[in-house]
């Protein structure tokens, strides 16, 4: 597959332009597939999110692109239809859209739905997600990020990309993650991460890594990066 991985949607021309690239085609002649199941697993997202996003009437740009059709693809019905019937939607779409919500819900369920056993076929298929629809294709994502919890639930992701994601990243005083808290948070990460804002996104195909943005964000490569700026951070508050 080919990854968009973005923070909070297409939000600007530079990710649209970047889509439109893995694509290999316009938007206007491009299917979609619209996938909010980890808006269900998240206890501050829930329903009316879950219609704004697949409606195409939330802050999030993804379904209300302009594609030329937009299915929507319910991971928790699938267990309960035969196999050759929805399986075909999947390779018939051009780009796969994931909403945000809860990361390991949604893993839980691309596994159980047995969606996880086609990816390695799609590869031309486009995954554009957001937030958590983005962070599901990393190793793991860390405590700070786990809300649903099913018995001894693991912090294990679909590692499908080898770096880790934190989303959201904000400015003082703004809703969002803190550059302080996404690198306390990169410390506790077993693999490279990301912090990155809602004007960033991140392109993967095969083993090229690139970060598309009109905004701000940080890579932090292994734990000892994190640490210096945190370090780095703290100097900048005592003074």
């Amino acid at each position: 597959m080919k990854f968009l991985l973005t923070s909070a949607g297409v939000r600007n021309a530079s990710i649209r332009d970047a889509l439109v690239d893995l694509l290999d085609k316009p938007i206007e002649q491009s299917t979609a597939l619209c996938i909010a199941t980890a808006m269900y697993g998240h206890p501050q997202v829930g329903p009316e999110r879950a219609w704004r996003f697949t409606s195409g009437r939330s802050a999030e740009p993804m379904v209300e692109l302009g594609w030329r059709s937009v299915g929507q693809l319910e991971l928790t019905a699938l267990p309960s239809l035969p196999a050759e019937q929805w399986i075909p939607w999947i390779h018939d779409a051009d780009v796969l859209l994931f909403s945000g919500g809860d990361v390991l819900y949604l893993a839980h369920w691309i596994r159980q739905s047995g969606l996880d056993e086609l990816l390695s076929s799609l590869e031309q298929t486009v995954w554009l997600g957001m937030s958590a629809g983005s962070m599901v294709v990393t190793p793991s994502v860390g405590d700070d990020f786990i809300q649903w919890r099913r018995g001894e639930v693991e912090d294990r992701a679909l590692g499908l990309v080898d770096f880790a994601i934190c989303p959201h990243l904000a400015g003082a005083d703004t809703p969002g993650n803190t550059l302080q808290e996404a690198a306390e948070w990169a410390q506790t990460m077993p693999c490279p991460t990301y912090a990155i804002d809602d004007q960033t996104a991140i392109r993967v195909v095969g083993e090229q890594v690139e970060v598309v943005s009109e905004g701000h964000w940080e890579h932090f490569p292994d734990r000892a990066a994190a640490a210096a700026l945190l370090k780095q951070l703290s100097k900048g508050q005592q003074q």
